[in-house]
């Protein structure tokens, strides 16, 4: 497999210097690029020269293509030469400059996207943005060349304007800097209690009004896997399934929530979004049927959903969701995994300059691989057909299931079964003998949060060593990597790691040392994850607007402060936050966490309920502080046979609202590093279980049954 490289060009610009697969592909154009560096905005002042700002990342096929029609040509390098100060950044490493100009650009176009090209003055105050633009005029877009050569001009001749827009755009990022918002006084406006659990079903609800009843996700095309919407939604059937107080709030929730939910998950496993050969997910589906993916990989996205399919077999019980959550997971330790532990970024959507060639398959391709059979069960199986459903070849999707395919052939179900696991392995094999996309091979901080917590979470519920494996050694890779003097950096490549974290980046680490700790039972992580916590509002909380901004208050100057107010594809920093506070105040039972999330998620409670698809994790964390969030102590030394069912009941037992710890029992002239097993004992020398909520507990339990049956009520 080859990763993300720069090929050799004629040219070396600045980018050769930098670590980004993004930029390193940048390294030889011929336009003198900059990394986004206070050089570049000198010279930019220094000669009066408007900036040009390109921001992308590697797996972006457009991105690829801009680069080869613009950035590679040398006309129009030497324009860019001439008239500019060039500067290219990857957003994954700098989420800071790509949401202050995608505002911008969103303001000033209506829409937004990557590549980003945004035109700025030499302060950085942005006056004109866009998204791709061809080499000639088509599409209703200027051709790049005389995009330049036009913006150069007008930034030349009209600065008044140019100023004018400038200016305008510096008070959009000022107001919003100094923007408020105004604390409810805990009634919404129809006079309902913010924190009364019904509304929660009335966010569901209003969520489930966007679901397509035919194919799953959200209506039209394209089609993205919303995981934080899907995971709130599987956290309130939990609560209809649950008892007394759990239950509090379900009683008007839709009927057909979980139906949506599992017709959704089916349809993307059944789909060409998912990787019916190697598993994992790619990006989202350019249709409304989750056919046809844009074929990049995003760990993210497989780190999010990989814990939405095994909540879901915790759930329901169905084996198919477990399989798609282990098949996620094992594409990521076997494809996305670096000796070191880390997990790299992302894979490409082309190889060889095609999109998702490394992908398609045609008939006789697999007539060669697998035989007659096996190949016609796999065509039937997987819709392969000679005229194809992409540009001739065909995506691998699950047209039949194999007992009617196995039917339609005559054969017998479980040899049927055989054979297309047997086509699996050949296949993937085959397949790896392709050229394989460009791997981005640098690791984010928060993108391994949000694996590591996945596979710490998967490591529990199915008892998999090499889940825990993976678990321990990223973990601990990232505590010994990305911690530098009690500060936290961002990305890591190849033995260097730079650049100051963010929000995002404390709070997921957080979380996932959290679930770390409640695998391993190790001090170590609790302390790491509570001393994150710590950081959360001495480096991000600002008391003037009563909010969480993404960067911390040291970070470097810019033209305004992101401050990400909503979920995306991803949970948004704030929102993971108050997620980490509140898991950390049920294990410590010190309020002033639980008062800061509180302050948080309490003013956004009614945009939460106007939009709920774009609050994904804020509910998830709302679900949390309306409770009942159950504190959960398991009492017993680690190597008495006695403790594993009391584990393995909390493990197979899906309680969304619920903090872990469990150790030795407690002298009582030491207090244990972890607040909650303070006092806890064994029961007639037996290993135990304390349930309890705010720090007030049932009695200790000994048995399994007893256990599951206080986490359900």
């Amino acid at each position: 497999m080859s990763d993300i490289a720069a090929e050799s060009y004629a040219h070396t610009n600045r980018l050769i210097h930098e670590t980004s697969p993004y930029l390193l592909q940048h390294a030889h154009n011929p336009v003198d690029w900059y990394p986004w560096s206070d050089e570049a905005f000198a010279r930019a002042r220094a000669e009066d020269k408007p900036i040009l700002l390109s921001i992308g990342y590697s797996a972006c096929h457009w991105c690829h293509v801009l680069m080869h029609e613009s950035f590679e040509n040398e006309e129009t390098a030497a324009i860019m030469n001439r008239e500019y100060v060039s500067i290219k950044v990857d957003r994954e490493e700098r989420p800071d400059v790509d949401a202050l100009y995608m505002r911008a650009t969103i303001a000033m176009t209506g829409g937004g996207g990557w590549p980003m090209t945004v035109f700025l003055t030499p302060d950085g105050a942005p006056f004109l943005a866009g998204t791709y633009f061809p080499p000639v005029a088509r599409h209703g877009l200027p051709g790049f060349p005389t995009l330049l050569t036009n913006v150069a001009r007008w930034y030349a001749t009209s600065r008044d304007e140019v100023e004018q827009q400038a200016q305008a755009m510096r008070e959009i990022y000022q107001a919003e800097r100094e923007r408020t918002i105004p604390i409810p006084p805990g009634l919404l406006e129809d006079g309902a209690s913010a924190l009364d659990p019904s509304t929660l079903a009335r966010a569901a609800n209003a969520d489930l009004d966007d679901f397509d009843p035919r194919e799953g996700g959200t209506r039209g095309a394209p089609k993205f896997p919303h995981a934080l919407g899907l995971d709130f939604l599987l956290r309130m059937e939990q609560r209809r399934r649950s008892s007394g107080a759990a239950q509090a709030g379900a009683e008007g929730l839709r009927d057909d929530l979980l139906p949506l939910v599992t017709l959704t998950l089916d349809k993307m496993a059944a789909g060409g979004i998912y990787d019916q050969i190697g598993g994992g997910f790619h990006r989202y589906s350019t249709d409304a049927i989750w056919l046809v993916p844009h074929f990049e990989k995003m760990l993210y996205d497989n780190a999010l959903l990989a814990p939405v399919y095994l909540r879901a077999w915790q759930l329901t019980g169905e084996a198919r969701y477990r399989r798609i959550c282990e098949e996620t997971l094992d594409y990521i330790l076997r494809e996305m995994t670096d000796p070191s532990g880390a997990f790299y970024s992302a894979q490409d959507a082309d190889s060889e300059g095609v999109e998702g060639k490394f992908y398609v398959w045609t008939p006789a391709e697999l007539r060669a691989i697998l035989g007659e059979d096996d190949a016609a069960l796999a065509q039937l199986v997987w819709g392969v057909s000679e005229r194809g459903n992409f540009e001739g070849q065909n995506i691998l999707h699950v047209a039949r299931d194999v007992e009617d395919a196995a039917s339609a052939l005559g054969v017998a179900p479980e040899e049927a079964r055989a054979a297309l696991a047997r086509a699996r392995e050949k296949l993937y094999a085959a397949r790896s003998q392709r050229v394989w996309p460009g791997r981005d091979d640098k690791a984010i901080t928060a993108w391994n949060a949000w694996a590591l917590r996945a596979f710490a979470e998967a490591a529990q519920a199915l008892n998999r060593d090499d889940y825990r494996a993976a678990t321990l050694k990223n973990a601990d890779f990232l505590l010994a990597t990305m911690l530098r003097a009690g500060r936290l950096l961002r990305v890591w490549r190849q033995g260097q790691a730079r650049l100051d974290a963010y929000l995002e980046d404390y709070a997921a680490l957080a979380n996932a040392l959290l679930s770390v700790y409640a695998l391993t039972g190790e001090p170590r992580y609790f302390t790491a994850a509570r001393e994150l916590c710590d950081d959360l509002p001495r480096r991000f909380w600002d008391e003037e607007t009563q909010s969480f901004f993404d960067t911390a208050a040291d970070h470097e100057r810019l033209i305004g402060r992101p401050r990400e107010l909503s979920d995306n594809v991803t949970p948004s920093g704030a929102s993971q936050a108050c997620e980490a506070l509140l898991r950390l105040a049920a294990l410590t039972g010190e309020s002033r966490y639980t008062d800061l999330a509180e302050r948080a998620l309490l003013p956004l409670v009614p945009i939460m309920l106007r939009s709920p698809g774009g609050f994904g994790r804020y509910l998830a964390a709302l679900d949390d502080l309306i409770g009942p969030f159950y504190e959960v102590a398991l009492v017993g030394a680690a190597d008495d046979a006695r403790l594993a069912p009391l584990r393995a009941a909390v493990a197979n037992h899906y309680q969304p609202r619920m903090a872990l710890a469990w150790g030795e029992p407690s002298e009582p002239s030491a207090a244990p590093v972890v607040p909650l097993l303070a006092d806890r004992g064994l029961v007639a020398g037996a290993p135990a279980a304390y349930v309890c909520q705010r720090f007030v507990c049932q009695r200790p339990v000994t048995s399994p049954d007893e256990l599951r049956a206080l986490l359900e009520g």
